[in-house]
């Protein structure tokens, strides 16, 4: 079924997209499927036909993505996603059992939600919190140290409609909730952000400094932290200052020495046609020569309107025109007759190779041509037959096919 989404969703996606270079506009997808997944609860396919409408992707190459990373829900999810970790730290403080008991406490496995929709189970493989174990989340906000008890306090409060407090993070929001902070947008609730506080095993280092009295020479740690506006004008003032002392001319030191005419007197420094003695250039650095590396490879500058892709493919396989024979590591291009290709062969063939592979479209990866699969069965049947082997040598795959 075919989902519209709301104005307001739509309005947030061209903000997202806009954070991102034109050319590069791909990269809003992570935050996008977040928010696709803070209206509907889980990434449905109306959901990844939205995000590959507004970037020009096609809907495999959404999927691909939403398929591979499991913050993103393929399924409807309660409003609450409790996570346990089971991993080994986790495991051995027992974080199965908490695991074991919550899944028979609410009649839920791996990811399953109870009949009433307010929690979805699941085991997480690691929460990275191994100091704090055994440790669960709940929409990705931490409960340390919990066992089975507390464990079950936690989500039968949550059921009851309460929102028990965690035990570092601000207070606890609905997975839609947090889908929008997710996709970068502000938690709006009032006052959500000044909850909570840090755990113990966090602020370990910090109780350490100050019982040995170790700082940071000159630090003040009530210097106000400047505004994005502040920092932008500093930074553009650093930025001219920088540009005016390059424009600056480098001074002329005259020698103060006094220069011996031919007489043996002494000659004014400065006197015009009499030079005074050679003062070495300050040295920045130790001079290099154009070879000291070793290779006689021309630098070409590629323009800017060039992809990093493109960038990467002409440095690693460079045409006639950027080679160099004696460069080390480089080999010219030739083709059958040893030639040297002329420049920019290079290109065209990529282009060629370009317009024959056209980018797969949903129904099929790319490459997977029922021309090529007949090919491929019929030249492994006929080196089945010339080899002797029967069926029944061939793999269950083949026999099958």
């Amino acid at each position: 079924m075919s989902v519209v989404f709301s104005d307001e969703t739509r309005e947030r996606a061209r903000e997202i997209i806009a954070r991102y270079p034109a050319d590069r506009s791909r990269s809003a997808l992570l935050p996008l499927l977040h928010l696709v997944q803070a209206e509907e609860g889980y990434v449905s396919p109306s959901g990844v036909a939205f995000c590959a409408e507004v970037l020009g992707l096609n809907k495999a190459q959404v999927g691909a993505v939403a398929t591979f990373y499991t913050m993103y829900k393929r399924k409807p999810t309660g409003d609450f996603l409790v996570s346990v970790c089971t991993n080994t730290m986790c495991n051995v403080l027992g974080g199965q059992e908490v695991y074991d008991t919550l899944a028979e406490h609410l009649g839920v496995g791996h990811d399953e939600t109870t009949a009433d929709g307010t929690i979805t189970l699941e085991h997480a493989e690691c929460l990275a919190a191994c100091d704090y174990g055994p440790v669960m989340t709940v929409n990705y906000d931490f409960f340390d140290g919990v066992d089975a008890s507390t464990a079950v306090g936690v989500v039968d409060e949550l059921r009851a409609g309460g929102r028990p407090m965690p035990t570092r993070g601000a207070r606890l929001c609905t997975l839609k909730e947090m889908a929008v902070q997710l996709a970068g947008f502000a938690d709006e609730r009032d006052g959500a952000v000044a909850d909570g506080g840090p755990g113990e095993p966090t602020l370990r280092g910090l109780r350490l400094a100050q019982q040995h009295g170790v700082s940071v020479p000159g630090f003040d740690p009530n210097t106000p932290i400047r505004s994005k506006a502040e920092a932008d004008k500093a930074a553009a003032e650093a930025k001219a200052k920088a540009e005016a002392e390059a424009a600056k001319p480098a001074p002329v030191e005259a020698s103060t020495a006094p220069v011996k005419g031919g007489d043996g007197a002494s000659a004014p420094t400065g006197a015009a046609g009499v030079a005074g003695p050679a003062k070495p250039a300050e040295a920045t650095g130790p001079a290099k020569p154009a070879e000291a590396s070793g290779s006689t490879t021309r630098d070409v500058k590629a323009p800017d309107d060039k992809s990093p892709q493109v960038r990467t493919a002409e440095t690693r396989q460079p045409d006639a025109d950027t080679a160099v024979p004696d460069a080390p590591g480089t080999k010219v291009p030739t083709d059958r007759t040893g030639t040297a290709p002329e420049a920019g062969d290079a290109r065209s063939a990529e282009a060629a190779g370009v317009a024959a592979n056209a980018p797969a479209g949903d129904g099929k990866p790319a490459g997977d041509e029922a021309g090529a699969q007949e090919r491929n069965l019929t030249e492994a049947k006929a080196g089945t037959d010339a080899d002797g082997a029967g069926p029944a040598d061939a793999n269950e795959t083949g026999a099958q096919k």
